[in-house]
């Protein structure tokens, strides 16, 4: 993906990583890179409420961020992802 503008918006330079191959939909947890600074996209499950209870315990989720939950099976992606591939 490129980075440019559509109507004003800025679009992202996106690097496509890869999708949980367990997935049973195939459609996620996914990993990009954004190539402008180098951070991580990821697409992954909601957390249930029990999951965000513990989270919000540890330290309240601001309402400007979200918490996600990954399979370890994405390791192999987020090394990738992160230059250690």
């Amino acid at each position: 993906m490129q980075i440019g503008s559509i109507q004003g918006r800025t679009i992202v330079a996106l690097r496509f990583i890869g999708k949980d191959p367990n997935s049973p939909n195939t459609n996620s947890p996914t990993v990009w890179v954004d190539e402008a600074d180098g951070s991580l996209v990821i697409q992954g499950w909601k957390l249930d409420d029990e999951t965000t209870a513990a989270v919000n315990a540890t330290a309240p989720i601001p309402d400007h961020e979200t918490v996600l939950r990954i399979p370890a099976r994405l390791a192999p992606f987020l090394r990738e992802a992160m230059g250690d591939g």
